[in-house]
């Protein structure tokens, strides 16, 4: 790989499907160059076939921005023609000078070790793979591929060509520099890398999965319509958690709400609700949040007044862009 992330002008995707066809377009829209791979087996009027609907979906995905006003027809015909979509054997060649792959294939082992066991037959070893598995943990992956210290795993939310997010997943392995290198190139097409230790569900996903979860059990238990589950998510739980992290706002408001909230919930409804191992040492050292200067974030070289104000700000201004904030009334 070059030196710099920000010197990376040709980008490989191996899995053209859903995923590989969002993570083209992401780099494609940024001004890169993209080779998608794809990685099955077709017979040869397919492949072409296949082709044509890969660019025609990445197409399609230009056109709404078009629509939106994002950018003109010029450019979204630019951003078209910086991806080449190539079968496997079409890409052997393309792939000699290749300096990163985001593998994208389907979600099964053995389609993996085949993807990772015919990549590594082609590229450098230098070259970084990133995988996007959603499943399986990096140290798993590892073992597939030849100079395990290049792989790491890059875990995008759909649609990835929106998403900001990315989750990378290292193993003590990793080589520090190849992480560093990866999330610079991230960071260079408008994307949020953050960074988890090896563990099945990355962090959104995990949080995700309960949230859901406790959303189908209200409507279940007949606590409230979907509707108005949905609602309350869009209006409320989602709004400020998209301003406040979640650790933040316990810092915000207090550890002892969330901690006797939890007890609560947890006599209540259920054991599910018993508060976390660290809420509980939090509450037992005094580390509250704001009011202590320390929770899970240390406050204390923070002017609090204008951070809080600063978040009040944003706040203000999402509610405003969401048409959902409070109108003055001057009336008596």
């Amino acid at each position: 790989m070059t030196h710099s992330a920000a010197d990376v002008k040709h980008i490989h995707v191996l899995g053209a499907g859903r995923m590989g066809q969002g993570i083209a377009l992401a780099f494609a829209f940024a001004g890169l160059s993209v080779t998608l791979i794809d990685f099955k087996e077709r017979a040869a009027p397919a492949r072409a076939e296949f082709a044509a609907a890969a660019l025609g979906e990445i197409d399609r995905h230009l056109q709404t921005q078009v629509d939106f006003g994002r950018i003109n027809a010029h450019e979204a015909a630019q951003a078209l023609a910086r991806v080449e979509v190539l079968d496997r054997a079409g890409a052997e060649v393309a792939l000699a000078g290749c300096e990163v792959v985001f593998e994208a294939v389907p979600e099964v082992m053995a389609a993996k070790e085949a993807a990772f066991a015919w990549l590594c037959g082609h590229i450098a070893d230098a070259a970084t793979i990133a995988s996007t598995t959603s499943t399986f943990l990096v140290t798993e992956l590892q073992k597939a591929v030849t100079h395990p210290e290049r792989l790491v795993n890059a875990h995008w939310l759909n649609p990835a060509h929106l998403m900001p997010l990315v989750e990378i997943s290292r193993s003590g392995i990793t080589d520090d520099a190849v992480v560093a290198r990866l999330k610079e190139l991230l960071r260079c097409v408008g994307k949020v890398p953050v960074e988890c230790a090896p563990s099945a569900g990355y962090i959104v996903p995990r949080l995700q999965a309960l949230v859901m979860n406790e959303a189908a059990r209200m409507v279940e238990e007949g606590v409230a319509s979907a509707h108005d589950i949905d609602t309350a998510v869009r209006t409320g739980f989602g709004l400020r958690f998209s301003i406040l992290g979640l650790l933040e706002f316990i810092d915000w408001g207090g550890c002892d709400i969330l901690y006797y909230a939890s007890h609560y919930l947890a006599k209540e409804i259920g054991q599910r609700f018993e508060p976390a191992a660290i809420v509980s040492r939090h509450m037992e050292e005094g580390r509250d949040g704001i009011r202590d200067g320390r929770g899970f974030y240390d406050y204390a070289d923070v002017e609090v007044p204008a951070y809080v104000k600063r978040r009040l700000g944003e706040f203000g201004q999402l509610l405003e862009h969401l048409r959902l904030a409070p109108r003055y009334n001057s009336a008596a």
